[in-house]
């Protein structure tokens, strides 16, 4: 089979979130599965320092955006460790800037123009590469309007006809919404903005475009494919996502078990396994408490957090839970991240408050969140909401246990501890059910018990999550199982 897929993000060329590991992962494992596989993405600003080789093709054409002929530029590399084939759309105009999606916390205006113009150079590239897709492969609000534009403007010519399409939902609170005066951009006519197309609530919709055309719809977990079908977790769309529910599958994200496996991690100072947790485990926690200058206590626990630092996250029930932990019981906390500016200043001024016990790293960073998965004794994740989540599984597989809200694809992935699933020999974590400060601060303190107070169940839960596998071959299959039940 011959598939294309687009993202916004790819790791390591540029990332803001789980998506950009999704799109370098996934694709690999597709192809070990032995299908054709082809990655495109923009060219932005980071791009040029992500460390990996990047050629020019020399191939430029024009795209329509609004009535305007703007050119696009392709460049060419590889996805890393792999020889699958990855294409850079380059336009200054719209991708070197700072950010992928926004400055100091605020979108760029013209996101609308950015991308309608990626998703035109997407169309148009399949013919002057001369690809041959049977399923193309689009991912968030940010490509969206690629399944449209092959219905609408494509599908009869020639080279299109047999593309069938498939548009993943990674995070539905993100749809790319604008204002209904932007539909002109899109060069789609004003009889396809409509309730049952691309029209919510009176403005355009480019994640609900991608919904209403695709030809199969995937999310990141089942459990997420089922909420987003409620009105609790739907933002607006649950109507639209149950009428396109027989085609809507949801298929857990997996780790990439070259890139996350504690044995052969070039970043950590001591690599480990099962066998050798308990022995090199806390030289990792060592040397990432001299590194982040917190004080060398191997029996205070250290509670560690990587991610986008937003209201989702549960960001700020973690600030305010910090200073009880630490100052009543000597907590340890190391938080990696950037997002809300709000948030990073309240993490930063705690770090500032504590700096024998707290850390604060206002980055995205892969050798960071490598050291803090392996130095950490447990992983803080009480998501509002999660999609999917991938952090909570690097740290089942690091043996790092990790406290998580039930929702989503974390109630895909972590086994709450009690006892029936200690007997059974399936606990990995801890679980907390509300959002809010009593159910935090309980679970944490559940967690905390065992951590000092019963040293073998603790081993028993690291070994339990040690032995997870969620290596991506498995989910890789349940979507070559998708593209063929789909394809034209």
């Amino acid at each position: 089979m011959n598939i294309l897929f687009v993202s916004s993000e790819v790791a390591p060329f540029a990332k803001t979130g789980g998506l950009a590991d999704v799109s370098e992962s996934l694709p690999a494992s597709l192809h070990d599965l032995k299908h054709n596989v082809t990655v495109i993405t923009p060219f932005y600003n980071c791009t040029l320092n992500c460390g990996v080789p990047i050629e020019d093709t020399g191939l430029k054409y024009m795209v329509s955006v609004g009535g305007e002929l703007i050119e696009a530029a392709i460049l060419k590399g590889k996805i890393v460790d792999s020889d699958i084939t990855i294409y850079f759309i380059k336009q200054d105009r719209y991708f070197n800037r700072a950010g992928l999606y926004a400055e100091r916390g605020e979108d760029y205006k013209d996101n609308c123009e950015r991308f309608v113009f990626f998703c035109r150079a997407v169309m148009e590239a399949i013919d002057v590469l001369k690809l041959d897709v049977d399923i193309l492969h689009t991912n968030d609000w940010q490509t969206g309007l690629i399944p449209a534009y092959l219905s609408i403007l494509y599908r009869k010519r020639a080279g299109y006809e047999k593309i069938s399409t498939i548009h993943s939902i990674h995070n539905l609170a993100y749809q790319g919404i604008f204002w209904h005066w932007d539909m002109p951009l899109t060069g789609i006519g004003w009889e396809h903005f409509t309730f049952d197309e691309m029209e919510f609530y009176g403005k355009l919709n480019l994640m609900k475009t991608g919904v209403m055309f695709a030809n199969g719809i995937t999310t990141v977990s089942p459990r997420y494919a089922v909420e987003i079908q409620s009105q609790a977790f739907g933002c607006g769309m649950e109507s639209v996502l149950r009428y396109r529910s027989p085609m809507l599958r949801g298929i857990l994200n997996g780790t990439s078990t070259r890139q996350w496996n504690p044995a052969t991690d070039k970043f950590i100072v001591a690599q480990y396994d099962r066998n050798t947790v308990n022995e090199n485990k806390p030289k990792c926690k060592k040397n990432l408490q001299e590194r982040l200058g917190l004080d060398i206590h191997e029996g205070s626990p250290l509670i560690g957090l990587v991610g986008r630092l937003a209201y989702q996250k549960g960001i700020d029930l973690i600030s305010d839970v910090i200073p009880l932990w630490v100052e009543k019981h000597g907590v340890q906390f190391c938080m990696l991240g950037m997002g809300d500016p709000v948030l990073e200043e309240r993490l930063v001024s705690l770090a500032e408050r504590y700096p024998k016990n707290v850390a604060a790293r206002i980055e995205f960073s892969d050798e960071w969140s490598h050291l803090i998965e392996a130095g950490a004794d447990i992983f803080l994740m009480p998501s509002r909401y999660e999609p999917c989540g991938l952090n909570q599984m690097y740290s089942q597989i690091y043996g790092t246990i990790p406290i998580v809200r039930s929702t989503g694809g974390l109630v895909d992935t972590v086994v709450d501890t009690d006892d029936e699933t200690l007997d059974n020999g399936t606990a990995t974590g801890f679980s907390l059910v509300e959002d809010n400060l009593n159910d935090l601060n309980t679970t944490i303190w559940r967690t905390l018990n065992t951590y000092w107070n019963k040293k073998d169940v603790w081993q028993k839960i690291i070994h339990n999550a040690m032995r997870q596998d969620f290596s991506w071959r498995k989910s890789a299959e349940q979507y070559i199982r998708f593209y063929e039940k789909i394809r034209q």
